[in-house]
Order: structure tokens, then C-alpha cells, then sequence
């Protein structure tokens, strides 16, 4: 049994280049956002949203006709429920909204009197399996400012643990003294011994074991090199719980034109400032950096442009950011990435109080595997004769409708040798929306017997880990013609002396290695009739019978029998040859002798003078038989 492993490349390969196309819109792949909506009541800014999601981006850009369309936003400073559900209606009435957005429970905690983190998303592709509450926050210096939440997302269609995506949403302490981030530190160490599986916040709130993680939010880290950043990307003697930045560009990012394509605060430009911060980020797990199962779509060891925000090598993206706005306001007009419209929306969602740019990056949902058929019946063959070939189909059959061609994984498999059949074994892939793979299995006629095998396809699909294939079949001696039986050699008597005898035939000794299709049964060369069994007359005396048996493969054989039929015992006649019911008597022996000569009997007529009923007569063996009887003995001496 060959095994594949669960991850196809090692975490240290890189990942081919993506079409520029997929970091422009969420329809053909997975779109997972952050955004801090600064301070969201829902009393205003409704229209900026729906365009900084749904507006289009115009024709003459890289982008044109794209929208930023997620499909899960991990959102910060939720006011309150009210606030919350008010985002929803917000992204549903919105012109091209596809109308499925709902949000996580929103979860109010006044010890701290600040907002909320929380999640929209789409219903049409996501079912929220779970909302934990991972840390709790408070106002003591010790201690992380709010709530930490986990939220456990299921793609529609797939059931597996290893098909779950969990997003923690963050709103980290702000500020850069030593103290705000030890309060960072607090909730990065929460975060990550939650994704390693500690219970942080009570029994049941660990990450369950196969889930995918990620964390998106306003970290307020300006540089990788802070201890609650280290926290979460570094290696540690336990890596379960690990994040990796997806577009691998750490560094001191505040203030610094190197990283002004990936910065997110502030568009606004609140208090003379402008885009110099990286606050705001997505960092994965480590089962999202290679091209299995759930996974980032981009590199995964190449660092995010320097020159340029269309990175090909990456979908992570701050949405709006073109790079041309370090240190200062968002650049709305001449905004290459999305365009004016949207970038004073954007500039408008982040108020003049120092606001945020939501971040984002594409993924592909897992693959799902089928096969053609559970069974391969290859049938009844003969040793030597042309192998038997049949097909199995392999299928990637993720819902390319609901996810897009592009937003599902490539379905990776192995197929092992079947004992007594030939697999075409090996390593193979297939991409979702396409008719399958096809592989010919072969059943070899060499050796004689029953063939079975299972046929055990490992893939990476966490649905359909592994799929089993039963093979059968059966290899046959070659054919051999059947051996015809008989029976014993029959022996009757002719029992009304008519010269003949009733006589049943049977062959049903007879055996074949397949099957007996005719059976024929011949006196020399004239037909008696068919049939394992058969009835026929025969004369008295010796017959030899042929039986002629056929296979269903044309093979035929000969057997006979020799059959006899002995004359019937020899009985005269009553001495009461007159029949007048009177013996003995003279007048049986008178009229026996006048009908001898020619006369009539006196009493019956006529009278029989074939006494001995030998059909001979007349005939001196009547005369001697008449008196044999008469005088008391046997008809035959």
C-alpha cells in the first residue's frame, strides 16, 4: 500500500504564480478580509461601505469591472449588536451584493467599555459551526484590553475537521510603550496556545485538533521584531500553533516607504499623518501555506513586492492601497488599484479619527475525490486469453458552482498496486470542474483462480481521505471438452411380447468444466431425441445407443450404452380350449383336434390353435404344448 501524504509540498517549497485576476475578485476563489470599520455604530457610512465592498472598479485599471466582494470578515470596533447587525443590512442591500451575509453572535462586554470584535459572512458559502470566546480582556495593565473570539467556519458541502477554517478577529492594545505591548503579548500568547490546542479560557474553548487557523485584525505592531509579534510567527520547541505571515515581508513597517503598498492606517490622514502603519494583518497556520486541502493562493516563501501593489506572487492585498499614498491621505484620483469612487469610500469608512484599510486574502476550499464506481467486476476469463481492461475515473468533484474553478484546491492521489490486478500506480492530480482522471486496471490471465483485491486510492481530500475500489474477477482453465456419460448398460423385457420395450435414457452423469448446452441421443446414426433424459422404444434384442453432449463453448463428446430387451415369457393357452368354463375335459381335446384339422369350435369361436402363442401355427409344438398343459406341466418345458 502506497501512502500520500497529507501536505503535497514541504513548507518550505514554493507555490507557482497566481493570475494577477485572482487577487481583483472573490468570485472565482475564497476571500477571507480584516477590517477595522472604526468605531461602527450604523448611524452613518452605510453607503461608503456597500461601495468600498461592492463598487466596481472602472474600466482603464488592472482591476476594471472587480469588486473587493469577501466572503469572511473578521471586523473590529463593533459598537454594538444593534451596530453589528446593522454591517449585515449594509453588505445585503448593497448592488451586487450576492444578499447572504449574516453575522456571528455578538458578544457584549462591558468590563472594558469599548467595542467589539466579531464576523460577517456569507451564508451561501460558509455555516458557522461555532463562536468561542478564547481569552477575556480587562482593564488591568496586566491583562489584554478586550475579549479574544474564535470563529469555527465550515465551507457548504464538506463535514471533516480538516475542512474547518477558524478566524480569530483581534483588536490589540494600541500604543508603542513597553507596556501596551505586554498587553499585545498577553493575547498573542492566548492566541497561539489556543491554536496549539490548550483550553485558554476553560474547558472546551482549545482549537480542535485538524482545524485551519488564521488570525486577521488591527494588531497595532509596527514592527515584526516586537516580542507579541514574535509571539505568534516564531518558532517555537511547539510549532502547532505557529502563524506565518502569507506574503513573508516582515521588518520595522512603521514609517517606512519600503512597505507603503502593504500599510493600512491612516487613508484619512487624521492629524497630518497618512499611510504609514501596518496595523492591520492576516498571519495563517501552517496547513494554509502549501497547495493542499484548505490554503492560502500565493507563495510561500517570496516576500511581497517592493515596486509594485499587483504582486503576482501574492492575493494578499490592502484593499484600495495602490502605494502611491505614504505618509500621506489615500490617493483617490489616479488611484491605480481601484479607482476613485472606492477610495474616498474607503478614506470615508476610516473617519477622520486615524482610521483603517481592510486587508485580505484569497484561499481554496479543500478538494473532494470520487471514484467511478465502488466495485470493478472484470468477470469470468480463460487462462491465456486477452487480459480483461476496465476504466476507473477519478474526479475532483468540488462545487466549482459555489466556489469557482479557482477557489478549490487541486485534488492530489495515489494509486497502489492491486494484488493480481495492474494498476497503473503512482502520483496524480486532478483539478476541480474537469470530467476526471481515467486509469485502465488490467486482470493478467497467467495464473488460474478467483481474483480479489482491494484498491485503496489515499488523496488529500479531507472529506474522502481514502476511497476503496473492490476488484474481482476469475481466471478459468482453458476449455476442455465434456465428458459424456450414459449411464450402465440397460437390460428389460418385452412385457405385451409386442416386439418392443419403453426404455428411459440418462445422461445426467455427464460433466463439463462449463456448461452442458445439448444432449443428443443416437441409434448409430438416426436420430432418438434430446434431452439430459429421454424416453424412447426399442426393439427386443440389442441396441447400442450413442449419447452426444455439447458445452456452451462448442466442445462435444460421445459415450454409449448398450441396451437389451429380452422377449416376453411365453404363455399358452388355457386347457379349457373351448372356454366353456369346464377342464379337463375330452371335448377341450376333441375340439382342439377339429379345429386342428379345419373345423369350427364347438363352443367359443373362433378357438385358438396357437396354443403355445409362439405366433407359429400350426405347428406339432401346439399339439405337444396342449397335452403338456392338459397333463399338468409347463407351457415350456
Amino acid at each position: 500500500m502506497i501512502g500520500y501524504p497529507s501536505r503535497l509540498l514541504s513548507r518550505g517549497s514554493s507555490v507557482a504564480l497566481v493570475l494577477v485576476a485572482a487577487a481583483g475578485s472573490a468570485s472565482a476563489q475564497v476571500r477571507i478580509a480584516a477590517w477595522n470599520i472604526s468605531n461602527w455604530s450604523g448611524a452613518n457610512r452605510q453607503a461608503d461601505v456597500q461601495t468600498a465592498v461592492y463598487g466596481i472598479v472602472p474600466t482603464g485599471l488592472a482591476l476594471a469591472g472587480q469588486r473587493f466582494s469577501p466572503d469572511v470578515i473578521a471586523v473590529q470596533e463593533m459598537n454594538n449588536a444593534s451596530a453589528l447587525a446593522n454591517l449585515v443590512t449594509t453588505l445585503n442591500s448593497a448592488s451586487g451584493s450576492p444578499g447572504d451575509w449574516a453575522s456571528a453572535p455578538y458578544i457584549d462586554s462591558s468590563q472594558y467599555g469599548d467595542s467589539e470584535n466579531s464576523l460577517v459572512y456569507r451564508t451561501g458559502r460558509f455555516q458557522l459551526i461555532a463562536t468561542t470566546t478564547i481569552a477575556l480582556g480587562s482593564t488591568l495593565a496586566t491583562n489584554q484590553p478586550r475579549n479574544t473570539y474564535r470563529y469555527d467556519l465550515r465551507p457548504i458541502g464538506y463535514t471533516s475537521p480538516q475542512s474547518v477554517m477558524a478566524v480569530y478577529s483581534i483588536h490589540m492594545k494600541a500604543g508603542s510603550a513597553s507596556t501596551d505591548n505586554d498587553r499585545r503579548l498577553v493575547e498573542s500568547q492566548r492566541i497561539r496556545d489556543n491554536a496549539q490546542g490548550v483550553n485558554t479560557n476553560g474547558p472546551g474553548t482549545a482549537l480542535p485538533a485538524g482545524y485551519n487557523f488564521l488570525v486577521g485584525g488591527d494588531m497595532n505592531m509596527q514592527s515584526a521584531t516586537q516580542t507579541s509579534y514574535v509571539e505568534l510567527v516564531g518558532s517555537q520547541a511547539d510549532n502547532t500553533g505557529r502563524f506565518f505571515d502569507p506574503i513573508n515581508t516582515p521588518g520595522s513597517w512603521n514609517n517606512n516607504s519600503a512597505f507603503r503598498f502593504i500599510h493600512t492606517q491612516d487613508p484619512a490622514a487624521a492629524g497630518g499623518g497618512g499611510m504609514d502603519d501596518r496595523h492591520d494583518q492576516i498571519l495563517i497556520g501552517s496547513s494554509l501555506r502549501d497547495t493542499a486541502g484548505w490554503h492560502y493562493i500565493g507563495s510561500n516563501v517570496l516576500s511581497f513586492s517592493n515596486s509594485t501593489w499587483n504582486d503576482p506572487n501574492h492575493t494578499y492585498r490592502c484593499w484600495g492601497n495602490d502605494g502611491s499614498s505614504y505618509n500621506v491621505a489615500l490617493t483617490t484620483t489616479g488611484n491605480t488599484m481601484v479607482g476613485p469612487a472606492i477610495a474616498q469610500a474607503l478614506i470615508n469608512c476610516a473617519t477622520t479619527a486615524g482610521g483603517h484599510m481592510p486587508v485580505y486574502a484569497d484561499f481554496r476550499v479543500p478538494a473532494k475525490a470520487s471514484v467511478s464506481s465502488a466495485s470493478l467486476n472484470f468477470g469470468s476469463v480463460t487462462q491465456g486469453s486477452a487480459a480483461p481492461q476496465l476504466v476507473l475515473t477519478v474526479t475532483n468533484t468540488g462545487n466549482t458552482a459555489l466556489f469557482g474553478a479557482n477557489g478549490i484546491a487541486t485534488l492530489n492521489y495515489t494509486l497502489p498496486a492491486g494484488s493480481g490486478f495492474t494498476v497503473p500506480t503512482g502520483n496524480y492530480t486532478e483539478a476541480p470542474g474537469g470530467s476526471g482522471r481515467s486509469h485502465t486496471i488490467v486482470m493478467p490471465t497467467a495464473t488460474i483462480g478467483t481474483k480479489n483485491a482491494t484498491l485503496m486510492i489515499v488523496s488529500d481530500s479531507p472529506e474522502q481521505p481514502t476511497l476503496m475500489v473492490n476488484l474481482t474477477g476469475i481466471v478459468t482453465a482453458p476449455n476442455q471438452p465434456p465428458v459424456a456419460n450414459a449411464g450402465s448398460d440397460i437390460t428389460v423385457t418385452d412385457s405385451d411380447n409386442s416386439g418392443s420395450e419403453s426404455v428411459m435414457l440418462n445422461g445426467s452423469a455427464s460433466t463439463d468444466d462449463g456448461t452442458i448446452v445439448s444432449y443428443q441421443w443416437l441409434n448409430g446414426t438416426t436420430p432418438l431425441g434430446t434431452g439430459v433424459m429421454l424416453t424412447t422404444s426399442l426393439p427386443v434384442g440389442a441396441t447400442t445407443v450413442t449419447l452426444r453432449v455439447t458445452d456452451n463453448l462448442g466442445l462435444a463428446a460421445t459415450d454409449t450404452v448398450l441396451v437389451t430387451v429380452q422377449a416376453g415369457e411365453v404363455l399358452c393357452d388355457s386347457v379349457d380350449f373351448n372356454q366353456n368354463q369346464i377342464f379337463p375335459e375330452d371335448q377341450d381335446v376333441v375340439d382342439y383336434f377339429n379345429v386342428l384339422a379345419g373345423g369350427t369350435c364347438a363352443y367359443a369361436d373362433p378357438c385358438d390353435i396357437d396354443f403355445n402363442n409362439n405366433g407359429v401355427f400350426p405347428e406339432d409344438e401346439d399339439v405337444v404344448a396342449f397335452f403338456r398343459v392338459l397333463a399338468g406341466g409347463p407351457c415350456v418345458p
